[in-house]
């Protein structure tokens, strides 16, 4: 297990109107505890706020940024071509899956990539900004962890074609022009795997862009992904393995999938067995479902393993035994 000087770690959090001063108490709070990363869902200018705000402080701040998944975004809900559609033609624009904030935009249209570019490089812009935090950089959900079957009353057993999504016409334009059909039609299992495989690499091809940008703007691209590289391939058609990012936050939930605390160490090992060694890798966990001795034992698992540090969702979850819990690894 590394020192505890070089232990990372972090907590999303939403951003909220609250006065300067309260900011300040918060951030000095979680400091003192030794949590020194925060991943702020926020507009450029709230970003920017907060810098100017803590440029005395020693803390990290990233610009946490929902890329596929937009609901309600006044922009993409004008241009009704940029939205992810499923295998039975129903776009994401009207037919969320799920739940209602499920509102995906496509990979595979040039108006939406455009758009998630714009949305990375005003963050990337933020003077100081640690990094942009990419989450929901995947597809709808093809499978949803065990609880959330249960909690949705859904069984999926196999693949559905209303959770299938990425069959957007320039998509699959694009494979029959490679491959000779078109993925609606596709019967072959091996001819399946394509299709798969065509639908990583359209998030991956943009992912790599992402970073770029990011790095052309002086600071570090950084994403929430699923746990493994092997779950996300197959849950949300997400290879995070391939990326190449600065930094992965795996979403090590492991309520989510019925599991116990030793699932999450195990999850580290996978992980970073499959990505650059140059790259962090922070253990997403969840805080809300773990009591403080819980917690102590998950943050232990996870630095076992070898992961730089780890990503607590989220703060408002966070109690002040939590912290305490924390503050021992440091």
């Amino acid at each position: 297990m590394m020192k505890s000087k070089d232990i990372l770690f972090g907590t999303w959090l939403n951003y909220r109107e609250q006065t300067d001063s309260i900011w300040i108490e918060f951030f000095d709070k979680f400091t003192s505890a030794g949590i020194d990363h925060f991943f702020i869902h926020a507009s450029s200018k709230e970003l920017k706020h907060l810098l100017s705000l803590t440029k005395n402080l020693n803390i990290n701040i990233h610009g946490w940024v929902w890329a596929f998944n937009r609901p309600n975004d006044k922009l993409a809900m004008q241009n009704l071509n940029w939205y992810s559609v499923n295998k039975k033609g129903e776009s994401s624009y009207d037919a969320r899956p799920y739940v209602d904030y499920y509102q995906w935009l496509s990979p595979f249209s040039s108006g939406a990539i455009n758009h998630i570019k714009n949305n990375i490089k005003k963050i990337s812009e933020a003077k100081g900004i640690a990094s942009v935090h990419i989450d929901y950089v995947r597809y709808c959900d093809v499978f949803l962890p065990i609880t959330l079957q249960k909690k949705y009353k859904i069984e999926q057993k196999e693949i559905l074609p209303e959770y299938d999504y990425g069959y957007h016409k320039n998509g699959r334009k694009q494979f029959l022009d490679l491959y000779g059909i078109d993925p609606i039609n596709i019967k072959n299992e091996s001819m399946y795997d394509n299709w798969i495989k065509f639908r990583h690499d359209a998030i991956t091809k943009i992912v790599k862009e992402l970073k770029v940008i990011a790095n052309n703007n002086g600071t570090k691209l950084s994403a929430a992904v699923f746990p493994t590289p092997e779950m996300s391939k197959e849950m949300v058609l997400q290879d995070w393995a391939s990326w190449n990012i600065d930094m992965v936050c795996p979403m090590n939930y492991h309520h989510f999938y019925g599991e116990n605390i030793d699932w999450i160490g195990k999850n580290v090992r996978l992980g970073l067995k499959d990505i650059e060694s140059n790259c962090i890798y922070l253990s997403g966990i969840f805080a809300g479902s773990l009591s403080p001795e819980m917690l102590g034992k998950a943050i232990k698992v996870s630095l076992e393993n070898n992961a730089s540090g780890v990503n607590f969702f989220s703060a408002s979850h966070l109690s002040d035994e939590h912290l305490k819990v924390i503050k021992t690894f440091k």
